[in-house]
């Protein structure tokens, strides 16, 4: 019988990666294995924003993106989603109105869920109401505009945004930026990212976003897994260093064994 051809190194580089990655979480949990991440001053000042919401007596918006639970940017979203059950215990914490927008409809009953877990967590089920989180369209144009008046309207005094964006970003940052509201962006659109620092009183950058869920939670496995991470990226760019010395020297070692 004929083997399949395959690349070996990379089958067994897998199952490294896989047992060292379980390893490492387990190890996290059990608190055997310290991991800190740096502070990042733009989730630290979510509890600012919701704390001054509180005060103003006036809401605190939040909105997941335009993305879906599905495709290329599902990740997006999830990291938005778990985001918005920080924000959702935070304002159960300080008794602060919470007004949650989404645009696509799968997004909906996941938001829904985690604000209502999070208000029952803190034994505030009545906080949570049918207008507690919205959905506006799944137009971006419409959507965009429905967020906009919502902002204007409620004169929210917090306007956090997390999770995928386009065109849109700035009409919603300037929107916020006119009431007055404190502003955290959090997204990996890079395309986004200028006018978000440009109107927003914090921005949070890139895998930034995907670590955001481990470091408002504290949460052991979550961190772990950053950390596997990190170490992961650490021996890409070894092999990456080598590869560069040892091609140099005319040597193709590292070559044959990536394409083994």
């Amino acid at each position: 019988m004929k083997l399949v051809d395959g690349n070996i190194f990379g089958f067994w580089m897998f199952i490294v990666v896989s047992v060292f990655t379980v390893w490492v979480m387990e190890q996290s949990k059990r608190g055997k294995f310290t991991v800190t991440l740096r502070r990042i001053a733009g989730l630290e000042a979510l509890e600012e924003a919701v704390g001054r919401a509180t005060e103003m007596g006036k809401p605190v918006h939040y909105t997941p993106g335009l993305g879906d639970i599905i495709g290329n940017n599902a990740a997006e979203t999830f990291a938005a989603l778990e985001i918005l059950t920080y924000v959702a215990d935070l304002s159960a914490r300080y008794s602060a109105d919470l007004v949650v927008t989404i645009r696509q409809p799968n997004v909906f009953p996941l938001a829904q869920e985690s604000v209502r877990q999070s208000f029952l967590s803190a034994g505030k089920p009545e906080m949570y109401q049918e207008d507690t989180v919205r959905f506006i369209s799944n137009n971006q144009d419409a959507y965009t505009s429905g967020v906009v008046g919502i902002l204007h309207r409620e004169h929210a005094a917090a306007n956090i945004m997390a999770g995928l964006f386009m065109g849109e970003s700035l009409l919603l940052a300037e929107a916020g930026a006119q009431i007055g509201a404190m502003q955290v962006a959090i997204t990996a659109s890079t395309t986004q990212l200028p006018f978000f620092v440009a109107a927003c009183d914090y921005t949070i950058i890139g895998e930034e976003l995907f670590a955001a869920g481990a470091y408002v939670s504290q949460d052991k496995i979550k961190l772990g897994g950053i950390a596997v991470q990190d170490y992961f990226k650490l021996a890409v760019m070894a092999v990456i260093v080598l590869g560069t010395i040892f091609g140099s020297s005319g040597s193709t070692v590292i070559k044959e064994l990536l394409t083994k």
